[in-house]
Order: structure tokens, then sequence, then C-alpha cells
């Protein structure tokens, strides 16, 4: 029997009653690796995420660091070709769609392809990687908000203005192209789960950048549609975006099975504030993951011993794993985590 896979589903269900939560991180599979180092020093980031058999041993280079589950090595915006657009992923700075979305007259033009056809190297991925793992396989995509702010601003740096000015100028297009990313994005997950992810996890990483007005009506409207979506397809859902602390109420609303919250607020007064039926998952700053090891560990225990005892809880960080983070402190972190009790 898999002892590892019911210990991250029963922490969704918030009914994990055994000796310690399960523990993963966002971007576990990345720069701080000396062995994805070495493949994307001849390999870039395209070329990386389109060969599943590489995607594939990238996701696999965590696990023997013992984290509790796998999550595919992709980037959320592929999501983009499914609507026809080429995406850029550039040596430094952040990946955009050329050419950008500018006109409603564009968005009205998009038209959408099945997932299995223009998504079909993460599918072959999925299949690539279940017989090698013994831990819970973790699908995503990315939010529509933060999808649709990558599709408009041309690798900005990160203050979302050409979005929040289309949302002004225009919101009835913004709307349309919300509603085709979320089509977009349930078939996409659908496409994983019928591959074999067990758990799904929407990024929607900029939505934080919102006022709390528009933030509910650029971002809840659309990850409601999702999470029904997934509830439909009996799969558990995490919801994370920056910011998610401050936004905790209309994420709640949602209900979601599990909400990943930022490192702004303590993870004990966030579990309080949370109805009991939807996980919390976090949240170690990963500024302090990449520092002193004894600071990581003095954070680590801090967090565990406000946690104890709850059974929907899942170890993470409130953020991804930073490039520069020791992989020592990776290891250190998971292990006090495994070796606690509760």
């Amino acid at each position: 029997m898999n002892l590892n896979k019911p210990l991250l589903l029963s922490a969704l269900a918030c009914k994990n009653f055994e000796d310690r939560p399960p523990i993963w991180l966002m971007r576990q599979a990345g720069r701080y690796m000396p062995a994805y180092r070495k493949l994307r020093a001849k390999h870039s980031l395209w070329h990386l995420f389109h060969t599943p058999e590489l995607a594939a041993e990238i996701t696999l280079l965590p696990m023997e660091l013992g984290v509790d589950a796998a999550i595919i090595f992709s980037d959320i915006l592929v999501v983009a070709e499914m609507l026809g657009k080429k995406i850029v992923f550039p040596e430094k700075g952040a990946p955009y769609v050329d050419p950008p979305l500018q006109t409603p007259e564009e968005v009205a033009a998009l038209s959408c392809h099945w997932a299995r056809e223009a998504l079909h190297y993460v599918e072959k991925t999925i299949t690539l990687l279940l017989p090698s793992l013994q831990q819970p396989l973790i699908g995503f995509c990315g939010g529509p908000l933060t999808l649709a702010s990558y599709m408009i601003e041309r690798g900005g740096k990160g203050d979302l203005a050409r979005t929040k000015a289309w949302i002004e100028r225009d919101p009835a297009s913004f709307h349309a192209l919300l509603a085709k990313l979320t089509a977009a994005s349930i078939d996409y997950l659908k496409m994983q789960i019928t591959a074999g992810v067990e758990v799904v996890q929407i990024f929607d990483s900029w939505a934080g950048l919102l006022s709390p007005a528009y933030f509910r009506e650029f971002s809840c409207r659309y990850l409601q549609e999702i999470v029904n979506a997934m509830r439909h397809a009996r799969t558990p859902v995490i919801l994370f975006c920056r910011g998610s602390s401050i936004y905790r109420e209309p994420l709640i609303e949602i209900a979601p099975d599990g909400i990943s919250f930022d490192s702004a607020k303590s993870l004990r007064a966030l579990r309080d504030a949370t109805p009991r039926t939807i996980c919390v998952q976090g949240n170690i700053s990963p500024e302090v993951l990449a520092g002193p090891s004894s600071v990581l560990s003095q954070e680590v225990k801090k967090l565990l011993a406000d946690m104890k005892g709850e059974p929907g809880f899942i170890a993470n960080l409130g953020h991804g794993v930073l490039p520069h983070t020791p992989p020592e402190n990776v290891r250190l972190f998971i292990d006090l985590v495994k070796s606690s009790k509760k």
C-alpha cells in the first residue's frame, strides 16, 4: 500500500490524522538544483517544456528529497497554445505571448483547440511519469486573469499596467478573453486528470494586484467556474495567488479543497479564520528557505508547533523556491516536516 499518497489527499479532505502533515514545494524542480542547471545549460526552456522525456526527468528530480507529491514540470502559459498563440521564454525575464493581444478584435478572433491536440506533450509527460511515481502527481493551470495578463503585458514588470488599462477601457472584451481562457483551462485540467493527475492547483499569481472589487469580478468569478468543473470531475483543487492571505475571504467563498497562503500572515491565524472544510497550505517564506539554516529550522519548527494536530494542513512555501536556495535547506525543511509528530 502507498502510504504517501493518502497523506496528501487526506489533508485536502481535512482528514489527515496520521503522524505528520504532507509536504511538497512550489517550484520544487528548478534552478536551485544542480541537476536541473545541467539540463538547462543544454536546452532552452521551451524545449524542456515541450519534450516529455525531459519534462518527466525534471519532475522526478526532487522526489529523492522525500516530498509527498510531484508536480508536472511545465508552465502556466502553455494554455495560450490552445488559443493558437506563440509563447516566448526569454533567457532573462518573464515569458510572454508574441505578438501580444492588443485589441478586442484579436480577442474575438481567438479560437480554442482541444488540449489533447495542442498540449499533447503534457499528456505524454504524465503518462511517462506515472510508472515511476509512488507519490501523487499534481497537475496545474494558471488562473484566467494571470494568463490574460501574460498575453497582454509583453513581458512587463508585473504591475499589470496594460491589463488594468484594458479593464478600464473595455471590460466586456476583457471578460470575453477570460471566458475563453477559462474554457481552455477547464479542458486542459480535465486532460491532465484523465491522464492520471490526482490533485490540481490553480496559480492565479497576479490576481492579488487587483483592487478588491476587481479581484472578485475578474479573478474569483472565473476561478469559481474552474473549481465547479473540477468538483464534477471529483478532483481536489488548491487555489494560489500572491496576496492570498489578504484575499482570504473571497477565496474561501469559492470553496476550493485547499488554499495556498503566502507568508504575509501567520498560518495559525489563517487556519483559525478558514472553515475546517478547507485545507490550508503554506507558508514558510521562500526568503527564509534561502537564508541561514538556523533561522529556517526555527521558523519551520514554529510552523509545525502552530499547526500541530491540524488534519487539513499541507506544509509548503508562501511562494516558489528561489533560484539561489541551497539544496541542503530544501532537504532540511522536508526532513523537519517528515520527522514531526501530530
